[in-house]
């Protein structure tokens, strides 16, 4: 059986939200690009759906008004409440008001859909070659072996991303590994408000611990160090929610868990790929403070597109043009996570400084006090004195150091 060999201007890997944005740029400019998806679409999403302001605006100004059936209920999200061992509970609502509530399976399908790219679905990435003037890409379907030939190819597969592993088979072995899994059960009572995304800033709970309704189902999420156990995390948030909440659930008939990667933007230590090569999206470590994800691959996958355009205009070096655009996405990402933007600026869509300040003066010492024991869990990982030093080099240049970039 011979091979299949394909020709195209680019191939992405991964119909994701970041492949989407990507895709549209390309073929709004007229290049003819492939996008390869290992599984069948539209295919499931480990996500809470849950989308920040920007990445509804960017949605809306790129693909259109957003239908009904992409989302989930509650349609809509009012904001986020973070929930303190204290017992203090902050709402703060996003700004501009409600987001929407997306269901990934259906979401990612409209927008690669409507991207207008021609999509390879069941189809596996394998490994690449880069010659420097195309890059071939092999790859499996059903069984039988593909070769792509393109011009640029865009790694936009998410945490566990294939094409990073091709290019640098050492770099997800350096960076810590999280397991974070949700649970899906009926609703008996929830005084939680259902407007809101939960989060919990307690040690005693998991590293990353949420609560939100989703399809008269309540989601219990929590995130740990890869090597933990899923289901004796999630029974001891279950426990607290019910002892120190209200929260009454039936067990649960639904678990969802992924791998994520949430390091690499609070020490900026992105991976951007390698010659014809970008990584995009959360494959190249971009994750906002709240681990919503999607915003940030839709502005960074766009980037990536624009890049590879204006290479081709201007006869640059893709990889320099796409580090020069990206600067700003890191920027917006990392300074989520910097002390001082933090306290002076306000990087986040929902106005916590803003909300902090209507406490008291013991509420405030209090929920500070909460914030460092929280972050001692993080201690392991060694990443305090990396935020402190790349703010301080935020500081005095006005923007992340690229030298620490793949």
């Amino acid at each position: 059986m011979r091979e299949i060999e394909v020709k195209v201007d680019v191939l992405i890997v991964g119909a994701s939200l970041a492949g989407s944005a990507a895709a549209k740029r390309l073929v709004d400019a007229g290049l003819e690009v492939v996008a390869l998806e290992r599984r069948s679409l539209p295919r499931d999403k480990v996500c809470s759906g849950i989308l920040s302001p920007r990445g509804h605006r960017f949605l809306v100004e790129n693909f259109g008004t957003l239908p009904e059936e992409i989302l989930h209920n509650p349609v809509s999200c009012r904001g986020v409440t973070f929930h303190f061992p204290s017992m203090i509970s902050i709402p703060m609502d996003f700004d501009g008001g409600p987001t929407p509530h997306l269901h990934r399976k259906f979401s990612d399908y409209w927008a690669i859909t409507r991207s207008g790219v021609t999509v390879h679905d069941n189809t596996t990435f394998l490994c690449l070659e880069d010659s420097g003037r195309d890059v071939s890409v092999r790859a499996r379907r059903e069984g039988r072996e593909i070769r792509y030939h393109a011009r640029f190819v865009i790694g936009a597969d998410g945490p566990k991303s294939a094409v990073t592993r091709a290019l640098y088979p050492d770099y997800q072995k350096s960076i810590p590994w999280f397991m974070v899994g949700q649970k899906f059960q009926k609703i008996i009572e929830c005084p939680l408000d259902r407007e809101y995304f939960h989060f919990w800033f307690h040690p005693g709970l998991g590293h990353y611990t949420w609560s939100h309704e989703r399809n008269e189902q309540q989601i219990v999420g929590v995130g740990f160090p890869a090597g933990g156990n899923l289901h004796r995390a999630h029974g001891n948030v279950e426990k607290y929610l019910n002892e120190k909440h209200g929260v009454k659930l039936e067990p649960a008939d639904r678990l969802e868990g992924c791998a994520q990667n949430f390091g690499p933007s609070l020490i900026n230590r992105y991976v951007f790929g390698r010659g014809n090569v970008l990584i995009t999206g959360q494959a190249a470590g971009f994750f906002n403070m709240l681990a919503e994800g999607m915003s940030c691959a839709l502005h960074s996958g766009a980037i990536a597109g624009e890049s590879i355009l204006e290479a081709m205009q201007r006869s640059r070096p893709v990889q320099e043009v796409y580090r020069e655009l990206i600067a700003s996405e890191v920027k917006r990402c990392t300074d989520q996570w910097n002390p001082l933007q933090i306290l002076f600026s306000n990087p986040h869509e929902a106005d916590f400084k803003s909300e902090f300040g209507k406490l008291s003066r013991r509420e405030k010492i209090t929920v500070i006090r909460d914030l460092v024991n929280f972050l001692k869990i993080y201690a392991p990982f060694k990443w305090g004195r990396q935020i402190l030093a790349q703010t301080a080099i935020r500081t005095i240049l006005g923007e992340y150091p690229s030298g620490r970039w793949l």
